[in-house]
C-alpha cells in the first residue's frame, strides 16, 4: 500500500483468496495512520452510521476503518457492516478493501486499481481457475467513472498466480453464458398449477438451457441432451404421483396446490412433514429451529450443549427427523438430493428467537456473523411461504408470522 500511495495508485481493491486472507490483510495494517482531517471525516460517518446500526459499534475491525481507512470485505461479515464499508469506500473515504472475488460481480467500490495474488478462486467446495468473465469483472473495477482516464490491473507473483493464464485470459472474449435452470419439486408443481404436461414440455424445449444443449459440438451428445430437461420433469412428475401430490391425471391434488406455495428450502420435505402433522405448529422458538435446520445447507457439529436449548427443541427436532426419515430415503432412492438435518442450526435459531443475544445465538451457531445473518434471513423467507398455508393449515401459518417478527431484528433487521 506504501508504493501504491506513493504513485498515486490508492484506492485500490485486493482481491485475495480466502475470508481468513482478507482479514490478516487488515493485521499488516496495524501501524499505518491516515491524516487527521480523514479521520475525523471517516468517525462522523461512523457516528451516523451507528445511529441507524448500533450493534456494529463494537465491531473488531472498527479501528482499521476510523484509524487507517482499511476494511475487509467478505460473506462472513454482516450486512450492516459490509453497508458501511461500501458507503465509505463509495464516499471516497478508504484506501482499500481486501474483498473476496465474490464482490467483483457485485458491489461497486470506485477504486484507481485493483490487485490479486491468485489466478484461482474459491466456488465454495473448490479452488478452480478463474475464468474470463471473472478475470473481467475484477479487472473491470479498476478506474474510477469521471476521475480517472485509466484504471490499474496489478499482478502480484504468488504461488497461486499463473501469469501465463492470465495473459491467456486478458485476450479471451467473456466465457459462454450458462443456463441456471434446473427441474425441482417447486417448480413441477407451479407449472402444473397452469399447464398440461404437453404444455410444459414446449415450454422447456424453448429454455435456453435446451437451446444451450442444442448448441452442442456432439452430435449423439446434443441428441441426448435435448430430451434432458424433458426427462428430468418426468422423473419429478413421477414422484410426486407416487407421494399423492400429483393425480393420476397429472392434475394437482388437494396437497400439491397447497405445496406449491412453499418455494422454500427442500420443498417436498417441509409439506411432508406439515401432511403428516410432524412439525411444531403453537411454539414459535421451536418452529423458527426445525425450519432453520432445513435452510442450513453447511456441515456442523452436532455435540451441542443440551443446556443451551430447551428439551422441547430436541423432542421436536428427533420427531420430524424420524417422521420423515422414510420420505427422506425414498427420494434419495430415486437420486433426488435430500442435505441432512443438523441440531446445532436449529439450537442457534431457537435462542435467537427466544431473544437472546446475538453473541449467544453465535457461539451456539459456532459459524462467522454474516453465515449466521444469511440463515436467518432465509429462515425468514421459508417462514413467509409457510405463513402463506393460514388458510390450511391456520395455527402454523399464525406461529410462522409470529416467528418472523421474532428473529427479523437488530443486527439482522436493517439489511432486510
Amino acid at each position: 500500500m506504501r508504493i501504491l500511495q506513493k504513485y498515486d495508485l490508492l484506492p485500490a481493491i485486493f482481491f485475495l483468496k480466502s475470508r481468513a486472507d482478507c482479514d490478516r490483510a487488515l493485521e499488516s495494517c496495524r501501524e499505518r495512520l491516515i491524516e487527521d482531517p480523514r479521520r475525523r471525516q471517516i468517525r462522523q460517518k461512523m457516528t451516523r452510521y451507528l445511529e441507524q446500526t448500533p450493534h456494529i459499534a463494537r465491531h473488531r475491525q472498527r479501528r482499521y476503518l476510523e484509524e487507517a481507512a482499511v476494511g475487509a470485505h467478505h460473506s462472513g461479515q454482516l450486512p450492516s457492516w459490509k453497508l458501511v464499508l461500501e458507503r465509505l469506500m463509495t464516499r471516497g473515504l478508504l484506501d482499500a478493501v481486501f474483498a473476496t472475488s465474490t464482490v467483483a460481480a457485485g458491489v461497486n467500490f470506485p477504486a484507481r486499481t485493483i490487485a490479486f495474488f491468485n489466478s484461482d478462486r474459491f466456488n465454495g467446495k473448490e479452488f478452480l481457475p478463474l475464468t474470463a468473465t471473472e478475470l473481467h469483472q475484477m479487472t473491470g473495477r479498476a478506474g474510477r467513472r469521471g476521475m480517472d482516464n485509466i484504471g490499474f490491473a496489478l499482478l502480484i507473483p504468488d504461488k497461486f498466480m499463473d501469469i501465463r493464464l492470465i495473459g491467456q485470459l486478458l485476450q479471451s472474449p467473456p466465457s459462454a453464458v450458462i443456463s441456471q435452470i434446473k427441474i425441482n419439486f417447486s417448480m413441477v408443481l407451479n407449472l402444473l398449477l397452469s399447464h398440461t404436461p404437453a404444455q410444459i414440455e414446449e415450454l422447456l424445449k424453448k429454455s435456453f438451457a435446451n437451446y444451450l444443449i442444442n448448441q452442442s459440438s456432439t452430435p449423439m451428445g446434443a441428441f441426448d441432451g435435448r430430451k434432458y430437461l424433458w426427462q428430468d420433469f418426468l422423473r419429478h412428475l413421477k414422484f410426486l404421483k407416487d407421494t399423492g401430490y400429483v393425480s393420476a391425471e397429472n392434475e394437482l391434488t388437494d396437497d400439491g396446490r397447497w405445496a406449491s406455495q412453499l418455494r422454500v428450502d427442500q420443498p417436498l420435505l417441509i409439506a411432508e412433514g406439515f401432511r403428516r402433522g410432524i412439525f411444531p405448529r403453537s411454539d414459535p422458538e421451536i418452529l423458527a429451529g426445525i425450519i432453520a435446520a432445513f435452510v442450513n445447507e453447511r456441515e456442523a457439529d452436532d455435540h451441542v450443549n443440551p443446556k443451551l436449548m430447551p428439551d422441547a427443541l430436541i423432542k421436536n427436532f428427533i420427531k420430524v427427523s424420524k417422521g420423515l426419515k422414510p420420505f427422506a430415503g425414498m427420494m434419495r432412492q430415486r437420486n433426488f438430493e435430500v442435505r441432512p438435518l443438523y441440531l446445532r442450526p436449529a439450537a442457534a435459531l431457537c435462542a435467537w428467537a427466544q431473544g437472546q443475544p446475538w453473541e449467544k445465538a453465535l457461539s451456539i451457531a459456532e459459524i462467522e456473523e454474516g453465515n449466521l445473518a444469511m440463515l436467518i434471513l432465509r429462515t425468514a423467507d421459508n417462514l413467509r411461504h409457510i405463513r402463506s398455508l393460514k388458510n390450511v393449515f391456520p395455527e402454523a401459518g399464525a406461529t410462522a408470522a409470529k416467528c418472523i417478527e421474532l428473529i427479523l431484528r437488530e443486527p439482522v433487521v436493517n439489511e432486510y
